[in-house]
């Protein structure tokens, strides 16, 4: 299994290629963002991690509608990460929001 380290260019590079390919705007781009934000959360680079899920959970809302299956999956991550900042109250919020959205699909 690759480390975090060895993983992460892998990763930046997918992103970039995404970006080129598909346009910045496309779910796979969100999808490589989330991935490339839970190394750096994993790494507890907690500043570089934020604005990578900010951005991949903005993409997934334009791209498929606030109450798809991604949107829950990524405010999940949003809120973990939140929650390793010690930002309880609002991980507490994305997570209700997250629940919300699977409620609605069962």
């Amino acid at each position: 299994m690759l480390g975090y380290e060895k993983a992460k260019p892998l990763y930046k590079r997918a992103l970039a290629i995404r970006e080129k390919a598909l346009g910045p705007e496309h779910p796979d781009v969100a999808t490589s963002l989330n991935n490339l934000a839970g190394i750096c959360r994993a790494q507890r680079e907690y500043g570089k991690a934020e604005p990578l899920y900010k951005r991949a959970l903005a993409i997934f809302e334009r791209a498929l509608g606030p109450e798809h299956p991604n949107v829950a999956a990524s405010l999940e991550n949003y809120a973990s990460l939140l929650r390793g900042m010690g930002q309880v109250e609002e991980a507490a919020k994305l997570q209700s929001r997250a629940e919300a959205i699977r409620a609605k699909r069962t």
